[in-house]
């Protein structure tokens, strides 16, 4: 059932509602929520919803608990292609857990965490943003490492642990992990794309998911075995220079010491700044979409080895 869970009036005698579909059979005692549309210009999450929500209703009979399925949490942001709320130029991830008497988006973002609470998991979906390609990926906090048994289950390409740092404490998947909502945070991809290959591969890991905790009970396929960020030490290469960054002959996955990772090149002058080489062994997990490029830009994260 598509209902609203929360609605504000805007200026001109309209509204937005934010909305959840629940699918319920069997055992209510047992729920998932799966999460996306925080960022309106991460649109991976919408065809996983799609396909999800497709498949939930036509074998009902394998349901055995609730699925609450959240599309679209920054309805606006989606509907202008914006990544933050338009008109307030606001990352609607960073205002968790929110205000119930605040202003708008801390109202909604209270009344989004209000509803959630009481899940037994919740799977928080994102794409990348316009500039990087990521490889499905879940993000873990260091002292959520209790979540790693989850995230092995949802078929993805890498567990990326890393260190907390003070912007997460106001994203909904700090908020609901403080509030005792086992929750994991999603990552593939790239802004503005739907990349149907790592869309099926998570939508396999989420159906996985539901199959161990009992909520669905048809037969699902096993399991990439992730890698794990504590297996080696990741590497970000950042640009030395401005420019137009050109790939090279190194794709994402498993590269090699010296593979050439591409070019950053001053167009007027016909020349090369800098080419960017892999600087160990490992997979590259990370990399540029956007081919202009400021000093400091993110070219590529590479796991591996450095020794």
């Amino acid at each position: 059932m598509l209902e609203d869970i929360v609605t504000v009036d805007l200026p001109v005698d309209e509204q937005v509602a934010i909305k959840r579909q629940r699918i319920e059979n069997g055992n209510r005692d047992k729920r998932i929520a799966i999460v996306t549309g925080i960022q309106g210009d991460e649109l991976d999450g919408q065809y996983i919803c799609y396909k999800l929500i497709k498949k939930l209703k036509e074998n009902i009979k394998d349901v055995n608990g609730i699925v609450d399925v959240y599309p679209a949490i920054n309805p606006l942001g989606i509907d202008s292609i914006t990544r933050g709320i338009p008109m307030f130029d606001l990352d609607m991830n960073r205002v968790f857990p929110g205000y119930s008497d605040g202003a708008m988006a801390e109202y909604v973002a209270a009344s989004i965490v209000k509803d959630i609470s009481g899940s037994d998991i919740c799977i928080d979906l994102h794409s990348s943003n316009e500039f990087i390609k990521e490889f499905p990926q879940v993000r873990i906090a260091e002292n959520n490492k209790s979540l790693i048994p989850y995230a092995k289950l949802l078929n993805t390409d890498f567990i990326w642990i890393y260190e907390s740092a003070t912007v997460l404490k106001a994203t909904l998947a700090y908020s609901l992990n403080q509030i005792g909502v086992p929750t994991l945070a999603l990552e593939m991809g790239i802004g503005n794309r739907i990349n149907r290959e790592y869309c099926d591969q998570i939508l396999s890991g989420i159906f996985n998911l539901m199959n161990e905790m009992g909520i669905w009970n048809c037969e699902t396929r096993i399991p990439k075995e992730p890698m794990l960020s504590t297996e080696g030490e990741v590497e970000v290469i950042h640009s030395k220079h401005s420019g137009i960054f050109i790939h090279g002959e190194a794709k994402m996955g498993l590269v090699r010491k010296g593979d050439h990772i591409g070019d950053i090149v001053n167009p007027a002058m016909g020349e090369i700044l800098e080419s960017v080489y892999a600087p160990f062994d490992g997979t590259m997990f990370s990399l540029r979409e956007h081919p202009v490029v400021y000093q400091g830009a993110v070219i590529a994260r590479i796991m591996g080895d450095k020794k």
